[in-house]
């Protein structure tokens, strides 16, 4: 699986967003994530993709492709 197909698939699983809710424009603050949601969902991609993502800042006003952007940034070659 790349970012992409991990992240999409977290947030539909494990917080319930519909998938036609999720694009790379998508503010993840509309998907309902609070700044806890946003932790889990840190500590969910790092453990899918053995990386490290404690230098990545999320908010809530991130979108969804900066998200993807910064975990591609993360995953080794």
């Amino acid at each position: 699986m790349n970012a992409a197909e991990v992240v999409n698939t977290l947030l539909v699983q494990r917080f319930g967003v519909a998938p036609a809710d999720i694009t790379h424009e998508t503010p993840l603050r509309t998907l309902r994530l609070d700044s806890l949601a946003l932790e889990e969902l840190r500590v969910l991609i790092e453990e899918r993709l053995d990386i490290d993502l404690d230098e990545v800042s999320l908010t809530p006003r991130n979108t969804v492709g900066q998200l993807v952007t910064a975990v591609d940034g993360n995953v080794p070659a």
